[in-house]
């Protein structure tokens, strides 16, 4: 643009020297003529670059996202074409799900199964319980018959003794008395085994044994919830709306969900406009104020935008956390980062798209002009493809 600036002014003074000879042209015109543009350049460019910052750095950065699949296994099917817009949440690819199927099945079935011995253990307590009470109900009714048995044999007894009564009627009472006796101290024994084990499952084997029963049936449960979250992930959506390029991935491949094996690059739609400064360029930068770029892409087309903020850091500002003295060796000056927001929401921008802009302060406003009309020349001369194949 400058030399724009001297073409003009050199066209200027041919015309007031040589062309109409308004004055004359000797050493005195000859140095003021010299030293005119030269004054005039540094004065504009010192107050242009405050005023309005220009930069030859300006890209365009999308979000790019690294597809890696929630579980692993082999891909039946994939649902998008290479460099074709996709809409969030649409499918990218599936994965066989048969195993996961299975892995449902089994879960179910430990669930089943956990219920199912809980139902048990406190189906066993009941019937513990209830062979205590027939054990004491069957141990009352021989005592009653061992009572009545005990009096017809002293009955037999005393008719034995006075010569009335058989002695085999005797006998056989006393042998009737000794048989209600073991009877009695099996159900005796009976009584106490099922009164301590109803007291033992009662007191701690119970409890115990349920709340195992009740926490295996949390953990099957657990399994089963994970099964089906596994079953879910087979299926692989889109999470923005965007593009997938570079797709290499086909059906029979196996897709691992090792983060370090993506399967297909996602370049979301959302994207930054960045313009890079000098530090020093942009101390009247602010939030809200008018910008234009200019991109390669796009010869001679001047896109509006406005600032959106200042990214106060580099990546000099960050010192490695560690046990050294940090290491602050010649490093080469740092640059800020502007964010530019285009006006025009369609208007397309490819990702790593490169070109130029100027940011218009509201500092010396009238020199905006003057930016502008540098920028509009300097967008024809991306008409220009200086290639010699």
């Amino acid at each position: 643009m400058e030399l724009l600036f001297l073409i003009l002014y050199s066209l200027a003074a041919w015309l007031v020297f040589f062309k109409f000879k308004w004055l004359p042209w000797n050493i005195t015109t000859q140095v003021i003529t010299a030293t005119i543009p030269l004054i005039l350049m540094i004065v504009l460019i010192l107050f242009l670059n405050i005023s309005a910052p220009s930069t030859g750095d300006v890209r365009v950065i999308n979000y790019v996202v690294q597809i890696v699949p929630r579980v692993t296994g082999r891909v039946i099917e994939v649902a998008v074409e290479p460099n074709r817009p996709v809409k969030k949440g649409a499918v990218l690819f599936r994965i066989d799900p048969e195993p996961f199927e299975f892995r449902i099945q089994a879960a179910r079935a430990s669930v089943r199964q956990a219920r199912a011995k809980l139902i048990g253990s406190q189906a066993n307590q009941s019937s513990y319980e209830q062979q205590l009470k027939e054990a004491r109900s069957k141990r009352a009714a021989l005592a009653a018959k061992q009572k009545l048995a005990e009096v017809r044999m002293r009955q037999f007894e005393a008719l034995a003794s006075t010569g009335a009564g058989s002695q085999f009627d005797l006998e056989q009472a006393q042998a009737e008395v000794r048989s209600f006796d073991g009877e009695l101290a099996a159900l005796d024994a009976a009584t106490a085994q099922a009164r301590v084990k109803t007291q033992a499952r009662t007191r701690d084997g119970e409890q115990d044994e349920v709340a195992r029963t009740k926490a295996e049936i949390a953990q099957a449960e657990a399994q089963l919830a994970e099964a089906e979250w596994e079953l879910a992930q087979t299926i692989v959506h889109a999470p923005a709306d965007g593009t997938v390029v570079n797709l290499q991935l086909r059906p029979g491949q196996v897709a691992s969900q090792l983060v370090q094996m993506p399967v297909m690059t996602f370049v979301e739609d959302a994207q930054w406009v960045i313009a890079l400064y000098t530090q020093n360029e942009v101390r009247e930068v602010g939030p809200g104020q008018e910008a234009e770029i200019t991109m390669r892409m796009y010869p001679g087309r001047i896109i509006k935008c406005k600032v959106d903020s200042v990214v106060w850091a580099t990546a000099g500002g960050q010192l490695p956390i560690g046990g050294n003295l940090p290491n602050l060796a010649p490093m080469p000056p740092g640059q800020l980062a502007v964010r530019l927001q285009p006006l025009d929401p369609a208007v397309f921008l490819a990702a790593g798209a490169r070109g130029q802009g100027a940011i218009y302060t509201d500092y010396v406003a009238f020199l905006h002009l003057v930016r502008k009309v540098f920028l509009r020349v300097q967008s024809k001369l991306d008409w220009l493809i200086l290639k010699l194949h």
